[in-house]
């Protein structure tokens, strides 16, 4: 369900102030913008990754939520962009509103996403008892063979006349199959309890970010999965996700795996509950 509004359903309360003078204030200006290109605070969201809490925000000249002047700044540029402005004079009204442009700081670290640990597994005895077989059975033959060399060549010294010795033919044991190597995403979820709804997101094929909430609305993940990343989420009523690139993802919702086809570079907004892998 979408939360993002209309382009031209802002009421009179919701919309930003004005600067003195006839220059519009940051928000009101991106405000504007935005409702000319027909978009609502949905699409800018969904087209800059920029959450949707933090571009109402922007458009109400708060910028607090964006956690600092480095990302306010960053977050300015990328909404400029979408809504067709050339970012640079809103950078330069933020930055004389704010005390100049602030010194570069290092970017916050990402969430470390979690990596499934595969199942431990025990030394391959199939393996080992065909080799050992194998050993055997050339080291009889060698003897053998070798034996029969010795007999004609006495039997030639003695004037007797050689006999072909016949080979000696070995009956090939059979060797068993080895056991099919566990899936590690599906053994890592396969004891999920029953009593809780637990999903985990893999990124096999790229890049993309996600974010998950609990079943109070709390954050439990915003950010970005590299490739061969996952995280794994668990709550007693369910979780919602938001995923920005669907198509890299690969979801397993209390220990079965989601066969969506999910298409790429497609948004998708899911919630699972205990009674899953259906779609909530």
């Amino acid at each position: 369900m979408s939360i993002g509004n209309s382009p031209d359903d802002n009421s009179p309360q919701d919309e930003p102030p004005i600067e003195k003078g006839d220059r519009p204030s940051i928000g009101r200006a991106l405000q504007q913008a935005r409702i000319a290109a027909g978009l609502t605070v949905d699409d800018v969201s969904n087209a800059t990754r920029v959450r949707i809490a933090i571009v109402h925000a922007i458009e109400q000249d708060d910028f607090s939520p964006c956690g600092g002047d480095v990302y306010a700044r960053g977050h300015l540029k990328t909404l400029a962009r979408a809504v067709h402005l050339d970012p640079a004079p809103l950078l330069a009204q933020y930055d004389g509103d704010h005390g100049g442009r602030p010194a570069p700081t290092p970017a916050a670290p990402m969430f470390e996403a979690e990596r499934i640990r595969p199942e431990r597994r025990g030394p391959n005895w199939t393996a080992a008892m065909v080799a050992a077989i194998v050993a055997v059975i050339g080291f009889v033959g060698f003897t053998m063979v070798k034996d029969d060399s010795d007999g004609s060549k006495t039997q030639v010294a003695e004037g007797s006349t050689p006999t072909a010795s016949k080979p000696v033919k070995t009956k090939p044991t059979p060797t068993k199959p080895a056991d099919p190597k566990p899936d590690p995403s599906d053994s890592a979820i396969a004891a999920a309890p029953q009593d809780k709804v637990t999903v985990q997101v893999t990124a096999p094929d790229g890049r993309s970010w996600i974010s998950a909430k609990d079943h109070n609305g709390r954050l439990l993940f915003d950010g970005f999965l590299k490739q061969g990343d996952s995280k794994t989420f668990q709550d007693k009523e369910k979780i919602d996700l938001v995923l920005g690139d669907a198509g890299a993802l690969q979801l397993y919702v209390n220990g079965k795996k989601i066969e969506d086809e999910f298409q790429p570079g497609g948004v998708e907004r899911l919630t699972y509950t205990k009674g899953d892998p259906e779609v909530g």
